[in-house]
């Protein structure tokens, strides 16, 4: 605090200088009294939170609920920087943090990102939201009895359709249980397509190297590593053993798809095309909800459904199913901001009014106890439960993937199979070849 301003001139009378200390001492006072009467919440020390984070589908009601936050904690301060999408988040946080404008809060993926990011992740074990996470849900991101990331939800992806083209063409979706009933179904889609208001059966992003290189292969690498994200991740290789049902899946979705596949985008496969219901089946997860309800609530509602991705020789009636990223707390960061960043985790989590939000505004399933699973309001959260209840899953486990391998590898690799550059067992070979580089470092 500033000093008291003092006068530079000797008093000459004793008076003067009794009248000039009597009104310092009452100043004084005053200064002390108005700062006795500032309500409690004033007086503690303001505490900036930085977040770093992907999801762009709920980056709205996201920033709602920080200020939220902010209102019943007058000293906290949320700034909230989304990137994904089309973005390459992992690239956006090496760069941020690279800046010295380090996050407090910032979001991880399984062991990979662990071990990449292990000296900057504090210790989450004593968060009341560690102690509800559902089993199973922390494997991936415990070393040595330490906590290091919190569930952000649980989220299943597969084939999205509408219902309505479906009954039209009279395909009934309980009928497709394979890949041979899913390639009957599209030709017979692919066949009335003008009368059913269609510019393709599929949109393809294959320009989104996270929806094939992560997200395609996934469904047909994860049954070899037993659907472990821990086996995945120390595998010293991989070996496509399914490498013949993902290039059916992915040859399909391609040749039934707008063109040309390579330069379609996340934004334009479910905000241009599907939502506006110009294609019939989307590969994506049930993330995407909030998007097709933003242009048509109804159809969001009430028109569309889910299947699964078939794995020729494993399952046809399983969707991967999974916590999609962790909240981690920067264990860099100045301890206020450690503590604060733990309580607004657990109070977005545990708190009555941050499980409301979670199940209806965030329109997320939840992969912590405590929660009513009825709420589950959109269709696709709800398939993707179903099938979590049923056991008809697939493990999510290319967050065990070397670094980078899953988009910068083979979703790369893949655009290239797409643009006739590459064949598919130069794919698998090139791939097979950088995994097993990266697991020898």
């Amino acid at each position: 605090m500033k000093k008291m301003w003092r006068a530079g001139i000797l008093a000459v009378s004793l008076g003067v200088a009794a009248i000039l200390t009597g009104c310092g001492a009452s100043d004084k006072e005053k200064t002390e009294n108005k700062a006795a009467d500032k309500p409690k919440e004033e007086q503690v020390e303001p505490v900036t939170l930085d977040i770093f984070q992907f999801k762009v589908e709920f980056k709205d009601q996201f920033e709602a609920v920080a200020k939220k936050y902010e209102e019943e904690n007058k000293n906290v301060k949320i700034n909230i920087t989304t990137v994904g999408g089309g973005e390459d988040y992992g690239a956006a946080l090496r760069s941020k943090f690279s800046s010295g404008n380090e996050p407090a809060i910032y979001n991880i993926g399984g062991p990979q990102d662990v071990a990449d990011w292990n000296d900057k992740l504090a210790d989450l074990s004593d968060t009341a939201s560690a102690k509800a996470a559902l089993k199973g849900t922390l494997d991936g991101v415990s070393v040595d009895g330490k906590v290091l990331g919190l569930p952000y939800n649980q989220e299943g992806y597969g084939l999205i359709y509408n219902k309505k083209v479906f009954e039209k063409a009279g395909i009934d979706p309980a009928s497709i249980t394979d890949f041979a009933s899913l390639e009957k179904a599209v030709k017979e889609l692919d066949s009335k397509k003008k009368e059913l208001g269609l510019k393709a059966v599929f949109a393809l992003p294959g320009k989104e190297t996270w929806v094939t290189g992560l997200h395609l292969s996934n469904a047909f690498l994860a049954p070899e590593f037993d659907n472990n994200v821990l086996t995945a991740f120390n595998a010293k290789k991989v070996d496509f053993k399914y490498k013949d049902g993902f290039k059916k899946v992915l040859d399909l979705q391609n040749q039934y798809s707008v063109q040309p596949t390579v330069s379609l985008d996340y934004s334009k496969q479910v905000e241009e095309l599907f939502s506006l219901q110009k294609v019939a089946i989307i590969q994506q997860g049930n993330w995407v909800y909030g998007s097709i309800a933003g242009i048509d609530e109804d159809f969001a509602n009430n028109g569309i459904g889910l299947l699964p991705i078939p794995v020729e020789g494993y399952k046809g009636d399983s969707v991967p199913v999974g916590i999609p990223m962790y909240w981690g707390v920067n264990s860099k960061a100045d301890e206020k901001v450690i503590a604060e960043s733990k309580k607004f985790l657990d109070w977005l989590y545990t708190s009555e009014e941050g499980k409301e939000t979670v199940l209806n505004d965030f329109k997320f399933i939840p992969a912590y106890n405590g929660y009513d699973s009825s709420k589950i309001s959109d269709p696709l959260s709800k398939a993707v439960y179903e099938y979590a209840s049923e056991g008809k899953t697939i493990g999510w486990t290319f967050m065990g993937y070397p670094t980078g391998w899953g988009q910068d590898e083979l979703g790369v690799q893949i655009q290239k199979y797409l643009s006739k550059k590459a064949s598919w067992d130069e794919v698998v070979d090139a791939t097979k070849k950088a995994w097993e580089k990266d697991r020898q470092k």
